[in-house]
């Protein structure tokens, strides 16, 4: 049972989440500083988008089975995040997509994620400090995202 005394977020997760939006920051300006190693860059950022559009699933997962939910729903919702991700990486690097669509389909994806948040917990609206981190941390990754694939070559 959840302790019902609202608490604010912990630094650390602050902290670290806030990290996490150095990957695709470090990822864009090499891609600006160092055309040669563009798409590099490119791939490396489109790889990052997709492994965090996957742990993103991996908590809508692990929230729906800690509320002991019956409805399939929210573990398709949990699973989808995963296979958009595959697929856009699949497209590019089998040559299906260029690599910019498969950015904008990662990038546009992250940004709209939050909006799975709200549908699949109760709990995130219960947690003080977490919305705006959320909020900001993939607004941060879907737009860098994006900016990779104006980018890409």
């Amino acid at each position: 049972m959840r302790d019902p005394t609202p608490r604010p977020l912990p630094v650390a997760p602050r902290w670290l989440g806030l990290a996490g939006l150095l990957p695709p920051a470090g990822c864009v300006a090499v891609a600006l500083a160092l055309p040669a190693l563009q798409p590099a860059a490119t791939l490396v950022g489109g790889i990052y988008a997709a492994v965090i559009l996957s742990f993103l699933g991996g908590l809508w997962w692990m929230d729906s089975l800690e509320r002991r939910v019956a409805a399939a729903a929210p573990y398709v919702l949990a699973v989808a995040p995963s296979l958009v991700a595959w697929a856009a990486l699949l497209a590019w690097l089998l040559g299906g997509a260029p690599p910019a669509s498969s950015l904008l389909a990662l990038g546009a994806a992250v940004l709209v994620s939050p909006l799975a948040d709200r549908a699949a917990s109760p709990a995130v609206r219960e947690l003080p400090g977490w919305w705006g981190l959320r909020l900001t941390l993939s607004g941060g990754l879907g737009a860098l995202t994006l900016l990779l694939a104006l980018l890409a070559r």
